[in-house]
């Protein structure tokens, strides 16, 4: 089963576009809390059968040096193997290097998707875009403030004047020969979302910036969501990881990801 045959059972299975970002912050956690991934595996259990993926972002392990990226190992093995899960790791680079890169997220750590920045053009793709069972999830309207510093500037492109990102969608598009790739557009710029999702009704969407980064839910949900509602990908990290920092974190979680999967389920 590839990433997106994957994604759409689970997402019809529980009945979610709801994904979990599993972003673990020594600061954030729960005091008393005995390890990454002892805190992981109990978000896990918590929420299971509530999500359509997860998304754990490398950068949090790789801080943590050899400890980390152990705990993001045991994590990923832990998840249940019908659950697709993305790595947010935004890599982007030529030639051997991508294709180390490639390797180490799909072969040693097994994730089904990752997400990637197109700023290198395509040749600093295709290592992972021949992984055709994988998803590649391209960085196009990103949900930061930053993300209009280049993402928003007019670009002369056959003839026409577009936004950056609008020429990044075009070409991720024409890429897609195997039917493994798709976009990262954030919550926080909904005209944006809903631009993208008119253009490329069947894309796959990762849609970051729901709740912490003020991203508004109804206009994800009407914006963003496809059709057969099986390719959007809805994030949502610090609002229920850290929920509670009592002994009752897992089951604050739980409830705060049951609430946002409902609250997304009654919109559409």
């Amino acid at each position: 089963m590839n990433f997106l045959e994957k994604l759409a059972q689970s997402s019809k299975n529980n009945r979610s576009l709801l994904c979990v970002g599993l972003d673990p912050d020594p600061a954030l956690m729960p005091e008393g809390s005995t390890g990454v991934f002892q805190f992981n595996r109990a978000i896990i259990e918590a929420t299971a059968d509530l999500v359509c993926a997860y998304k754990p972002n490398i950068a949090f392990y790789e801080s943590m040096g050899s400890e980390g990226l152990d705990a993001l190992k045991r994590t990923r093995e832990y998840i249940p193997a019908d659950i697709p899960v993305i790595v947010d790791a935004k890599r982007g680079d030529i030639g051997n290097t991508a294709k180390a890169y490639a390797w180490g997220l799909f072969d040693y750590f097994n994730f089904d998707a990752t997400t990637a920045s197109p700023y290198l053009g395509l040749d600093s793709l295709e290592p992972f875009i021949e992984y055709r069972d994988r998803g590649v999830i391209i960085l196009c309207r990103t949900s930061n403030a930053g993300a209009v510093d280049f993402q928003s500037l007019f670009c002369e492109a056959d003839g026409d004047r577009k936004m950056l990102f609008e020429i990044v969608a075009e070409k991720v598009n024409e890429w897609n020969t195997h039917g493994n790739l798709g976009l990262v557009v954030g919550a926080t710029y909904p005209e944006e979302l809903k631009l993208i999702r008119q253009r490329y009704p069947d894309m796959p969407l990762l849609i970051p910036g729901v709740g912490a980064q003020g991203g508004e839910l109804a206009q994800v949900v009407s914006y963003g969501v496809d059709a057969g509602r099986q390719r959007t990908i809805i994030n949502s990290s610090r609002q229920i990881l850290y929920a509670s920092k009592g002994r009752d974190f897992a089951q604050a979680a739980r409830q705060a990801a049951l609430e946002l999967r409902d609250r997304i389920n009654s919109l559409l």
